[in-house]
């Protein structure tokens, strides 16, 4: 069973997300050279809100490598916000998954 909580607040099991690769591959960009998904990208693709995303991540690290999740430098954000129009990027939007 996942962690994930979707809006409601039920748990979503692991077979609710039947996602093509297109789907998640679309929202794949690169930073520090290394390719990463915005935090609200994820939640998206899952169905759930962005702090769900995180919650999860923050409250079983255990499940999770340590490198992730990191955060945009405000360098980074800039220039994110200015090359990727189309990836959800906020002032709370800061978090990347590798």
């Amino acid at each position: 069973m996942s962690n994930i909580q979707n809006s409601n607040g039920s748990f979503l099991s692991d077979n609710q997300f039947p996602m093509l690769y297109s789907q998640v591959q679309s929202h794949i960009i690169e930073i520090r050279h290394t390719p990463v998904i915005v935090d609200a990208d994820v939640a998206a693709l899952y169905g759930v809100e962005t702090k769900r995303v995180n919650e999860a991540v923050r409250n079983n690290p255990d499940k999770f490598p340590e490198d992730y999740m990191f955060v945009l430098t405000a360098d980074e954000l800039k220039d994110l916000r200015s090359k990727n129009s189309s990836t959800k990027v906020s002032a709370k939007s800061r978090t990347l998954v590798r």
